[in-house]
């Protein structure tokens, strides 16, 4: 099982670029067939982590992955599993 890691710390105020980088990532997930791409929005105020639970509720990124996992013990972690 592939895994991509996309930590989000250092451009949490850039949406233009956290869009981009959201975007890259799911593409490159699919591309490549990854089962697993792993989401840092880090634990902040919680505002980023909404942002990119936002981004990836929208229908046409909701249809290319399998489902999301909010990590329990990590609060600043979000996996999105892919099924092919």
């Amino acid at each position: 099982m592939g895994k991509i890691k996309l930590d989000l710390h250092d451009i949490f105020s850039n949406q233009r670029a956290i869009e981009s980088e959201l975007n890259r990532v799911i593409e490159e997930a699919l591309s490549k067939k990854i089962e697993l791409v792993e989401i840092i929005p880090g634990k902040g105020s919680g505002q980023l982590k909404k942002h990119v639970l936002r981004f990836l509720a929208e229908p046409r990124v909701r249809n290319l992955y399998h489902r999301i996992e909010k990590d329990d013990k990590n609060f600043g972690r979000i996996f999105v599993h892919f099924k092919y």
